[in-house]
């Protein structure tokens, strides 16, 4: 009978794991970015707002909300999001832990 091979991450946490890969940073940033995204699109739904509409309150353009909404697209300014959250009555909170 064969021996089974352990799996050398075994016990190892997801952070550590990701780390170990070389892609933590990576994939925290997506993370964030994607929550963010949500947030945006539920508060727009609440509110009844359209991407179109939204830009308008932003004085931006809709194609720029379609960045901001994207959860690929981590090309998102601090003051953008600023507006995109006073646009939908909402504030921006950052911090690091």
């Amino acid at each position: 009978m064969a021996k089974k091979k352990k799996n050398p991450h075994r016990g190892t946490t997801l952070e550590s794991f990701l780390a170990e890969e070389g892609i933590l940073e990576e994939t925290q940033t997506l993370a964030i970015k994607e929550v963010l995204a949500w947030q945006l699109l539920e508060a727009m739904r609440t509110r009844k707002l359209s991407r179109s509409r939204l830009a308008l309150e932003m004085g931006t353009s809709r194609s720029q909300i379609g960045r901001l909404l994207d959860p690929t697209d981590g090309n998102v300014t601090l003051a953008t999001l600023q507006r995109a959250a006073a646009a939908i009555g909402r504030k921006v909170r950052v911090e690091l832990i």
